[in-house]
């Protein structure tokens, strides 16, 4: 799977969940995250209005290059938690 994040610099709501997906892709476990695409939303303006009061944003890039929003997880869950959610977010999505 791969993912695409938008973010912005000093989110610590970003960088938690950048931690977590990381850690999910590095265990090579269960779910298998091939690549995580980072947008910083200050880059562009259409990216600022659209994801300033949301972010982190978390879409699914499917094989032929289409995104799909994913919902917003919980910044609580622990990394085993939001691996089976992400599981369970992608099989319904």
């Amino acid at each position: 799977m791969d993912l695409v994040l938008y973010e912005k610099p000093e989110c610590h709501l970003c960088e938690g969940l950048l931690e977590k997906l990381e850690a999910i892709a590095a265990a090579r476990g269960g779910l298998t995250i091939a690549a995580i695409e980072r947008r910083d939303i200050t880059t562009r303006d259409d990216w600022f209005e659209e994801y300033r009061y949301e972010i982190p944003v978390l879409l699914r890039r499917d094989r032929h290059g289409a995104e799909q929003p994913i919902p917003r997880p919980s910044p609580r869950l622990t990394v085993a938690e939001l691996e089976e959610w992400l599981q369970k977010s992608v099989e319904t999505s």
